[in-house]
């Protein structure tokens, strides 16, 4: 049966999701959103058995242990016989610097390594194409086999015997072997030395980055590795952050909230380059600009989308396959977005406050200037007009249109940071301008948004629903932590939405019926809420409980079921990355106090 159990290693170009045995589960080729090479994670039993994998078997399995190399995208995973005999699978997708220019190619790389006694393995690769409807067809050569799609020629080289493996017969691991698949092309140079010096320089190129980390004392494992997980999310191409590697994994077992998560959403973007500029790696937002820029050009006065794809793709449009049946059988499987199709008028705040930073960052190679400026105050201007519209909201209800209360807050936000950044580069009549906004759209917020019956604001204009997105408040700056309208409303959200140490969205019925499991980065809002609020201690506590659903290797899901810990949702979730990081950095002690 599946399991969120998974390790993730990638090289911001593909990734490859493997399970607790060594078993890639998941890959998509020849990018995020491809068609996966490797699917058994959304097959059934039967399905997951045939086809959609790559994996190393031991004869006479006794157990089996993960771990990433220190600060790295490495990934390690040891199995052992009944006898004791054992190997290593050493997993990664190559990721250095070469010829001043980031190498990395479409390619995994598996290296088995003998360490102790007389292992015997096997070796099966069984890879698909349409969405698991079909096998590539296979052609071999005397060092390599190639998988040949209608879309997709892979090649596997290796020192293996090519017999073993296209026969999947068991035989004695005596020496190291290696695994190389990648494009179609003949390798020119040892297989061996190659692949010990792709490991050795992508180990090298991961430990370089973390150290540049600014990291907080507490919990520093926990940021590092949410950190690396963030940037595998990246498509460094274009700029494009993915909400997660997966499609389809349900929130909840027949729930039928099954989603294509491996799009760019402009508000999950702004949360990924926020925590990692807290961390000192700029660059993720530089390139984001980038792509954000692209967007605005081709924009125009059309509406902003909540999503596009990778490569800037405005139609996204949404089906589902047969090919697979869905994560531990519950389907659909689904391909591309229909959200993108939404008004979701939050989106021109996520974009202006991701670029804000750049006007006040020296460290930021490509600083904000009179172009960008302008480029966001036309998104600013959309902003101001639609901040009082119905749109889908956050939580991108399909069929229920409302004035919501995070919307309007995203749109304040936008004329609050254009007012700072026309400010900054000498626009002093237009910051006043943006101001003269914001205050107008605060004052409604804050007559048309609060309940005093309830004593708390709300999730729409005039509502009685609570919504865990207003806990946002405090960070976008619409309310100092200790201010009575917010400390109520963190106790309203507390009373309704909080179940043991979990945070629900909301608990109202929607499209699908009342939500079943737990959003996890709606509890590290409700962490940093309580810390905020003089609640220090209980937030602590509550971290600890969500770190504790954390998968074996430290990776998040997108929901988890407050009853069993169980991970559901989209895998790795960057939303709940990005809570490590900043309920970390909220609750950690200094560095100056703690030695």
């Amino acid at each position: 049966m599946s399991t969120l159990e998974l390790g993730m290693i990638g090289n911001c170009a593909i990734s490859a999701l493997i399970g607790e045995t060594g078993t890639i589960q998941w890959c998509c080729l020849p990018r995020f959103d491809g068609d996966p090479f490797f699917s058994a994670l959304l097959a059934n039993e039967e399905q997951a058995a045939e086809r959609g994998f790559w994996q190393v078997e031991i004869a006479n399995f006794a157990s089996s242990s993960q771990r990433y190399e220190r600060n790295s995208a490495v990934l390690v995973t040891t199995l052992t016989d009944r006898d004791g005999a054992s190997l290593d699978i050493v997993d990664f997708c190559p990721r250095f610097r070469n010829f001043d220019r980031m190498f990395h190619p479409t390619m995994i790389v598996r290296q088995l390594r003998p360490v102790s006694g007389s292992p015997k393995v096997r070796v099966r690769i069984r890879p698909t194409v349409d969405y698991g409807s079909g096998r590539p067809t296979i052609t071999r050569g005397s060092n390599h086999v190639r998988f040949v799609g209608p879309d997709l020629t892979m090649r596997l080289t290796t020192d293996a015997t090519i017999s073993y493996l296209l026969e999947e017969t068991w035989f004695l691991l005596d020496q190291p072997l290696s695994m190389m698949l990648g494009p179609d092309e003949s390798l020119t140079s040892s297989l061996a030395e190659t692949a010990r010096t792709f490991r050795e320089r992508t180990d090298s190129y991961w430990r370089e980055w973390s150290r540049a980390l600014s990291i907080p004392y507490e919990w520093q494992d926990v940021v590092i590795r949410s950190a690396i997980t963030l940037k595998l999310s990246t498509f460094e191409e274009t700029g494009a952050i993915v909400a997660a590697m997966t499609t389809s994994v349900p929130e909840a077992a027949g729930s039928e909230r099954n989603w294509d998560y491996r799009l760019c959403w402009l508000r999950d973007a702004y949360f990924v380059v926020h925590a990692l500029n807290r961390l000192s790696a700029t660059k993720t937002l530089e390139r984001y600009l980038n792509y954000i820029s692209n967007i605005a050009v081709n924009v125009g006065s059309e509406d902003l989308q909540p999503l596009y794809g990778l490569s800037l793709a405005h139609k996204l449009d949404e089906f589902t396959v047969e090919g697979l049946a869905g994560y531990r059988g519950n389907g659909p499987v689904r391909v591309g977005n229909a959200a993108y199709t939404q008004i979701q008028n939050d989106v021109y705040g996520a974009v202006i406050l991701a670029a804000a930073q750049s006007f006040f960052d020296s460290r930021i190679g490509r600083p904000g200037n009179e172009d960008l400026y302008r480029e966001l105050a036309k998104l600013g201007q959309m902003a101001v007009q639609k901040f009082d519209k119905p749109d889908a909201g956050i939580w991108e209800l399909r069929t229920i249109a409302s004035v919501h209360t995070f919307s309007a807050l995203m749109c304040w936000a936008a004329a609050d940071r254009l007012g700072r950044i026309a400010d900054r580069i000498g626009h002093s009549a237009e910051a006043a301008a943006w101001r003269q906004h914001a205050s107008e759209m605060r004052r409604r917020i804050m007559e048309e948004a609060w309940n005093e019956e309830l004593g708390s604001y709300v999730s729409t204009f005039g509502g009685d629903q609570m919504d865990a997105s207003l806990l946002l408040m405090h960070e976008l700056g619409f309310h100092d932590g200790k201010d009575p309208r917010f400390v109520g409303t963190v106790a309203m959200i507390e009373k309704q939405l909080r179940k043991g140490d979990h945070l629900f969205r909301y608990i109202a019925p929607d499209d699908f019926g009342v939500p079943e499991t737990a959003f996890n980065v709606c509890t590290f809002w409700f962490i940093e809420a309580l810390a905020v609020t003089g609640r220090e201690a209980e937030a602590r506590e509550m971290f600890g409980g969500i770190l504790a659903c954390r998968n074996k290797l430290g990776l998040l899901s997108e929901d988890v079921d407050p009853e069993t810990g169980e991970l559901w949702g989209n895998f790795p979730q960057t939303y709940s990355m990005v809570g490590m990081i900043k309920c970390a950095m909220r609750l950690s002690r200094k560095w100056e106090d703690a030695f």
